[in-house]
């Protein structure tokens, strides 16, 4: 999975090729960019590179505003979404077998040592 998300982040794509693919102009795609809602990487010579990830970004972008949503809205709701994200947080297998345990034996109303697992 980690691999799939790299090759997506991966900068590959100059402004032009993004502009077929997402039927936007270069000045939207820039205007995009200056509201921070999307961040293309750039090479040594100062030209912006677009990932899948960046290209998925303005496609959304575009939906948005074609349903009506203003630049502010999406900026919101952008911002929303990286808050929840850094909130959100990753469970190992491991934990989610204690959680579970937990819960089954209160369900049961029994009660286990902390760390203490059945033998089967």
């Amino acid at each position: 999975m980690r691999e799939k998300q790299l090759r997506r982040s991966k900068a590959v794509f100059p402004i032009g090729t993004v502009m077929k693919l997402t039927d936007l102009t270069a000045r939207q795609i820039r205007y995009y960019e200056e509201q921070k809602l999307v961040a293309p990487q750039r090479t040594e010579t100062n030209r912006r590179m677009y990932s899948l990830n960046d290209v998925d970004r303005l496609l959304e972008i575009k939906d948005y505003l074609a349903e009506g949503f203003s630049i502010q809205a999406i900026h919101r709701f952008y911002n929303r979404s990286k808050d929840t994200k850094q909130d959100t947080q990753q469970l190992t297998e491991e934990d989610v077998r204690r959680i579970l345990y937990n819960e089954f034996l209160a369900a049961g109303g029994f009660e286990s040592a902390p760390g203490e697992y059945p033998r089967f």
